[in-house]
């Protein structure tokens, strides 16, 4: 995470991990979820099957290691946060 705040707000990681969407649903929650005030990018992720995530205890699906920058391929940018 470095400097950056997380998706949600937080100066720390909720896992230690990665959280990934597995559908279009989970990927628009995450988006709509934005609580950084500013717009942020969606990447698709290559490599990794849905048997190497772990279920968090919220209920969400990460996956606990590095994720290789080869593996990404970025698929929307900029998108600005949900109005409420």
């Amino acid at each position: 995470m470095g400097a950056a705040p997380g998706i949600a707000g937080s100066h720390r990681p909720e896992q230690q991990g990665c959280f990934l969407a597995l559908n279009d649903f989970e990927v628009e929650w995450f988006v709509r979820m934005n609580n950084t005030g500013g717009p942020v990018d969606v990447w698709e992720v290559h490599g990794i099957e849905a048997d190497d995530l772990v279920l968090s205890p919220e209920g969400l699906h990460y996956f606990p290691g590095t994720i290789a920058a080869a593996q990404l391929r970025l698929v929307r940018r900029d998108v600005p946060p949900a109005r409420t």
